[in-house]
């Protein structure tokens, strides 16, 4: 597939989008409350409904509606959007954020290798995918402990790998 000409127009607005996703990840005192995401849906949205192209805003909306826990809608925008410019990885990277948070473990791993199809340089699609792979392990090592207690060097190894999980999630942009 040639290269899409309006990549680096899109790239900008995006990076503008994943600065403030970023920020919000990072929580602590500085993340939104419940009502300021909806008012930055409500701004978001309305960016989008006078300019339905406008990529960043249509980005934005699915990352806040992520962050509002409501995950079917902003799978929807990413989708919609993973569809319409399909050489962006960050839309697959946030796709694969939801598939995981629903268990789809598989379905994750697919949109992160999707991700990484359309940029191999992907930092934090890789990231992700070294993350779910750790996930899937986890999960594999819990089915064989389900029919017998482990050998202690892989119950030392399927405790370490809990701990890797616990101490950070998957990051979304």
């Amino acid at each position: 597939m040639p290269p899409c000409r309006s990549l680096p127009r899109l790239l900008a607005p995006l990076l503008l989008a994943v600065t403030v996703a970023v920020a919000w990840a990072q929580g602590g005192s500085d993340a939104p409350t419940p009502a300021a995401l909806e008012a930055r849906l409500q701004w978001a949205e309305r960016q989008v409904a006078a300019n339905p192209g406008d990529a960043q805003a249509r980005f934005l909306v699915g990352v806040v509606l992520m962050d509002l826990q409501r995950d079917d809608e902003a799978m929807a925008r990413f989708q919609a959007l993973a569809q319409e410019f399909p050489e962006l990885p960050d839309p697959q990277n946030n796709i694969a954020l939801l598939h995981a948070r629903a268990g789809r473990l598989e379905a994750a791993r697919v949109a992160l290798e999707t991700a990484l199809r359309n940029d191999p340089t992907h930092r934090l699609a890789r990231q992700n995918l070294g993350h779910v792979h750790l996930m899937l392990a986890v999960q594999a090592w819990e089915q064989a402990a389900a029919t017998g207690p482990l050998e202690p060097a892989l119950q030392r190894t399927l405790e370490g790998a809990r701990a890797l999980l616990a101490s950070r999630p998957l990051a979304a942009r």
